[in-house]
C-alpha cells in the first residue's frame, strides 16, 4: 500500500514561478524512478520529466531549460520547480513513482494530479 500526493498547484500569470510537490508514504523500501505527466484539456497525457534514483533527469523538449527536477530520497519526495511559466503550460499535472515496498513488490504508483493554471 503506497499512496502519491501532488501539491503546489496554482492560477499564475505568465512568467512566474510555481514549485510541485509528489510526496509518497506507504510501505516504502525506495523509489527507483519519479516522473511528472501534465494533460491539458483536450490533448493526451505528456511526459514532462523523469528523475531516477540516482538523480539523472530528462525533459520534455517544451519544458526544457525551464523545469528542475529534484528529489529527497529520505522523504520520499519528489519536486518539480516550474520557472518561466507560459499558458501552454496550463495542465493536471500527475506524480508517477516506481516504488519497491517493504515487502518486495514493485508498484507503479500515481497521484491525482494538481492544477497548474497560468492565465494573466
Amino acid at each position: 500500500q503506497v499512496q502519491l500526493v501532488e501539491s503546489g498547484g496554482a492560477l499564475v500569470q505568465p512568467g512566474e514561478s510555481l514549485r510541485l510537490s509528489c510526496a509518497a508514504s506507504g510501505n516504502i523500501l525506495s523509489i527507483y524512478a519519479m516522473n511528472w505527466y501534465r494533460q491539458a484539456p483536450g490533448k493526451q497525457r505528456e511526459l514532462v520529466a523523469v528523475i531516477t534514483s540516482d538523480g539523472s533527469t530528462n525533459y520534455a523538449n517544451s519544458v526544457k531549460g525551464r523545469f528542475t527536477l529534484s528529489r529527497d530520497n529520505a522523504a520520499n519526495t519528489g519536486y518539480l520547480q516550474m520557472n518561466s511559466l507560459k499558458a501552454d503550460d496550463t495542465s493536471v499535472y500527475y506524480c508517477n513513482a516506481d516504488i519497491i515496498q517493504v515487502t518486495g513488490e514493485l508498484h507503479d504508483a500515481w497521484g491525482e494530479g494538481t492544477q497548474v493554471t497560468v492565465s494573466s
